[in-house]
């Protein structure tokens, strides 16, 4: 993904400052925007609910942070649960890092 200077838009959008800022920030924050693939559900007027498909991920390898109005979701895998010991024939289930960000 480019980085693009949104600079000129803030001088010719008054009034438009925060819309601005959070189209900055979102073009800033995930660099991965495929993986892992989730969901957004409206559950009620003011509620939300967010599921992300982290097969492969266990509680333990996942960190779930809300700070400032924004929830971040990391997974990181655990040194030895590499699969070794074991023969796969194939492999299809990702099991990389990740860190997801979503403003609230």
């Amino acid at each position: 993904m480019s980085n693009i200077d949104l600079t000129p838009l803030y001088r010719t959008v008054v009034g438009f400052d925060r819309l601005a800022s959070m189209i900055d920030q979102a073009s800033r924050l995930d660099g991965s925007q495929g993986y892992p693939p989730y969901n957004i559900e409206r559950v009620d007027d003011n509620a939300f609910a967010i599921e992300i498909a982290v097969a492969g991920f266990t509680e333990d390898d996942l960190e779930i942070e809300t700070k400032e109005g924004l929830l971040t979701v990391a997974g990181k895998r655990g040194e030895n649960e590499d699969g070794e010991g074991r023969n796969y024939l194939h492999r299809g289930i990702a099991q990389r890092s990740f860190i997801r960000r979503y403003q609230l």
